[in-house]
């Protein structure tokens, strides 16, 4: 299902540039093939923006190669920005009252920055809650990312996360456990996914607000279950769209937060992620880079460059696969007015037929 250019937002060249396929609106208007519009609550950070963009258009634009997709990026205003962030949220992303005036298909809200322990008291806390109670109403499906699997689970259901006794930080091995899932279905059923988080919503907190656990890890605990209804909304407790070079930036980022004394122990390494080979490579940067700032030197550069060819990717094709099933029945179910889909004979508590 390739994407269609339908704005000016940089993703799409960026994409195109990278081998994905991405039509113009003129090509995609002489193609006999539903269009499907889906929106991106993009919540995240303004260093993180564009990223975050190109990893989730990624995925829905890899997913299939039938149907055609338009995405609707937007954001929330309480959220703050710098002036670049703000201007590339003005001039390329969509209002809230504009996304509800013209309808979703699908719609995927990432995570987000916290300031708080309390996520009630983050300016994003009301917003999201409107988005969501909208979409629950007139979206057929909403996948949740991390933070706002938290978020909605707490506003939701009552239940809130716990802090974990150190940050879940890696790749970590998953377990399909319920293969009859539509969602799951010639989904590798064991597979890996990348966490970066502090926080958990526990099997039993999603177990006991009636929900139903798709995957989950010995390691890392629950990353994918649905509602009730089994599709309506779907929550990710890990990062599947991440880029093969991600955990790596917030590697970077954690050692210059070091350098930078924002946090005082030299970070660990992301688990599963970094073979002996790089890891070599950087526990002989951390030695240079400790010399060089205990003798007032100019720290070494970091081995971005060195390293970058010597990552795997573990997670992308089963990504993939879950967003092509998520996407698939999304198009089973909906019409092309994108009407509430279940004004149209499907049952709302059961739109799979489960």
């Amino acid at each position: 299902m390739p994407l269609v250019a339908n704005s000016n937002l940089p993703t799409f060249k960026r994409l195109q540039e990278e081998g994905e396929t991405v039509l113009s609106p003129d090509r995609a208007s002489h193609q006999d093939i539903r269009e499907l519009h889906v929106g991106l609550l993009n919540m995240m950070p303004d260093a993180a923006l564009a990223a975050t963009e190109r990893q989730f258009f990624r995925l829905v634009g890899e997913s299939n190669q039938i149907a055609q997709f338009h995405m609707h990026p937007f954001s929330i205003p309480e959220l703050e920005r710098n002036a670049e962030g703000k201007a590339h949220v003005e001039q390329y992303y969509e209002t809230f009252e504009k996304i509800k005036q013209d309808g979703l298909d699908a719609l995927i809200i990432t995570g987000a920055n916290v300031t708080h322990p309390d996520l009630s008291q983050e300016p994003f806390w009301e917003p999201l809650k409107e988005v969501m109670d909208w979409a629950y109403k007139n979206v057929t499906s909403t996948i949740c990312s991390c933070l706002a699997t938290h978020a909605a689970m707490e506003f939701q259901h009552g239940q809130k996360r716990y802090r974990l006794p150190a940050k879940r930080w890696g790749v970590f091995g998953h377990e399909v456990i319920d293969r009859k899932h539509p969602l799951v279905n010639d989904v590798n059923t064991l597979f890996d996914v990348p966490h970066s988080r502090f926080n958990e919503i526990s099997k039993a907190q999603f177990e006991a607000a009636g929900l139903h656990v798709l995957v989950e890890s010995k390691e890392a605990g629950v990353h994918m279950a649905v509602s009730r209804d089994k599709f309506r909304i779907i929550f990710f407790q890990g990062h599947p769209e991440y880029d093969i070079n991600s955990l790596l930036k917030e590697y970077k980022r954690e050692i210059n937060r070091y350098v930078n004394g924002a946090r005082n122990d030299y970070p660990p390494f992301p688990e599963n992620y970094f073979s002996s080979k790089v890891q070599a490579v950087f526990d002989e940067y951390r030695d240079k880079l400790l010399s060089a700032a205990a003798n007032g030197e100019t720290a070494p550069e970091f081995p971005e460059k060195l390293v970058a060819g010597l990552l795997h990717n573990t997670w992308h094709d089963t990504a993939e696969a879950v967003i092509n099933n998520w996407i698939g029945k999304v198009y089973q179910i909906t019409n092309n007015d994108r009407r509430l889909p279940f004004m149209d004979g499907v049952d709302p508590d059961n739109p799979l037929g489960l």
